[in-house]
């Protein structure tokens, strides 16, 4: 393939998309990663933004693009990138693929008349990427508790694409699973598989007789009215992206360990996770007819 593909930061994830898409012949070259990264001899490490930029054609932003709805999200490197200039620097025919991409970036690239597409939001994408976060998530679990997973009280809090994963797997585990969801199709599936369930808005008559808590759900439901019915000893995992799930502040208060476990896939298992990114990519573009 001609087609050249600029990487502009991320972690290990996105070192193994650039060496897996070179893999694919495509032309890729790599900014924002810092020193001594184990790219293939294929892949191309520019010196400046300016040099990658001025011949690409495809632009892959990290999973997460932006922490913080101003700068890229490059965690292995000392360099910084202003969204807001990276996109006055792209030019119209350039296509630029992100995971992740907020409201205001989104907003941010129609201001300056850019094509950018979320590869996150491909249902392929998140449906696999759901599995290194349930792996991860009971290595976290079992790493952090004096007793086993099986015969354990767990509570998953929500029941998307990583809580019907995590069920399973918790299940499988011999672990007493109860799992909260609001919509009556998910409870409908629940009670399909046995679970126990409770409405979400009920969290605090179900959550005093847990071990473990699994939070999956990125919008406040645990709360300081339900922490306080929490178990001192009971673990906490928020497996949810910001602004989590959690009243941090409270959990601290009240003495509750919490576990705010961001990006999981990208830790635990950095080839297989950038193996996943690399095929939606290459199916956003195909589709693209890029």
């Amino acid at each position: 393939m001609n087609k050249k593909i600029f990487i502009i930061g991320g972690d290990l994830r996105q070192v193994n998309v650039a060496n897996m898409l070179s893999d694919y012949q495509y032309k890729v070259s790599v900014f924002g990663f810092g020193k001594n990264m184990d790219f293939a001899k294929g892949v191309k490490v520019e010196k400046t933004l300016e040099n990658g930029l001025s011949d690409a054609d495809i632009i892959v932003l990290p999973l997460p693009c932006c922490v913080d709805n101003e700068t890229v999200n490059m965690p292995m490197s000392d360099d910084v990138v202003l969204i807001s200039e990276l996109f006055k620097a792209v030019n119209k025919n350039q296509i630029i693929v992100a995971g992740m991409v907020s409201e205001k970036i989104a907003e941010l690239a129609k201001i300056y008349n850019i094509y950018i597409a979320d590869y996150f939001k491909r249902e392929e994408l998140e449906i696999s990427n759901a599995i290194p976060t349930v792996e991860g998530a009971i290595q976290i679990a079992m790493e952090e508790t004096p007793f086993t997973i099986h015969n354990s009280r767990c509570l998953v809090v929500g029941y998307g694409r990583i809580g019907r994963l995590l069920c399973a797997a918790l299940k499988s585990l011999g672990a007493d699973v109860t799992v909260s969801a609001r919509k009556c199709s998910d409870f409908a599936w629940i009670n399909a598989f046995s679970y126990h369930c409770v409405h979400t808005s009920q969290l605090e008559k179900a959550i005093s007789d847990m071990d473990i808590v699994f939070n999956t759900v990125p919008h406040p439901v645990l709360d300081k009215t339900v922490l306080e019915k929490v178990s001192p000893d009971c673990l906490i995992i928020d497996l949810a992206s910001k602004p989590g799930g959690v009243d941090f502040e409270a959990a601290s208060m009240l003495g509750r360990k919490v576990i705010w476990a961001l990006s999981l896939p990208g830790k635990v298992a950095p080839v297989t996770a950038g193996k996943m990114i690399t095929e939606t990519i290459i199916n956003l573009l195909e589709e693209l007819g890029v």
